[in-house]
């Protein structure tokens, strides 16, 4: 089996300003002064992971381990301070809610606005329009602007354009968390259609019970560094006794 993704000796590194500055002025100040004061702080350490094509791949730990950052780089969003990564395929990534969104616009134009943003052409959108309404249940808020939807009506609008396709390379971050439990049921559904066709997933959830039943695979990270990889089995009941 091929691989879809491979993290070679990844690692990043944020410079954090050590004090507080209370306006922009006083930070553009210190800034061309060259007074201001940053911190080194490492996300990620030296990670090494490779997910076959076709795998469930899970990602644990506590909040601010590294997770997301990790998901960011994979998607192409962050570029890694040292360290490859390999991708083969295309990528439809669930990371940040209504990162795609213009919330003054309705949910209709966001659904083209977004798509196009996808890669999707306009006549793809028209096509699949309401089968992308469908998945989402909204069919009467569907002409009303998104700053009036709740995270959850945002997350479903964005799960069903992303996988309206099915890509090569679907990753999720925590967006089974928002949403009533029906519709985390559906998305867990569309995930499982999505593996059968041959689509790679990497989730991130703080729901063990949902990366067991999903994953294949699981890596624990710990501090910004694996601890352990290895069956989703395994790897979730180490996790869960060392908490």
């Amino acid at each position: 089996m091929s691989n879809a993704v491979e993290i070679s000796n990844v690692s990043m590194r944020f410079n954090m300003a050590k004090e507080k500055v209370d306006s922009i002025k006083e930070y553009l100040i210190k800034f061309f002064k060259r007074q201001l004061l940053f911190e080194e702080f490492m996300a990620l350490s030296d990670i090494n992971i490779t997910v076959q094509k076709g795998e469930v791949f899970g990602l644990i730990g506590l909040n601010g381990c590294g997770k997301s950052t990790l998901l960011k780089i994979i998607s192409g969003i962050y570029k890694p301070s040292t360290g490859t990564v390999k991708v083969n395929g295309t990528i439809a990534p669930l990371i940040e809610l209504g990162a795609g969104f213009d919330m003054d616009l309705t949910a209709r134009e966001n659904i083209y606005l977004n798509g196009s943003v996808l890669g999707y052409s306009k006549q793809y959108i028209e096509e699949k329009f309401d089968e992308i309404v469908d998945f989402t249940e909204l069919h009467q808020f569907i002409d009303v602007p998104m700053k009036n939807f709740s995270s959850g009506m945002v997350a479903r609008v964005g799960f069903a354009i992303a996988t309206i396709t099915k890509p090569d390379i679907l990753i999720v971050d925590e967006i089974l968390a928002v949403g009533d439990f029906l519709f985390q049921e559906k998305c867990e559904k569309r995930i499982n259609e999505l593996m059968s066709g041959g689509t790679t997933v990497i989730i991130v959830s703080h729901s063990i019970d949902q990366i067991k039943r999903l994953c294949d695979r699981v890596a624990w990270i710990e501090k910004g560094k694996i601890k352990m990889i290895g069956a989703a089995e395994e790897v979730c009941d180490l996790y869960t006794s060392a908490k």
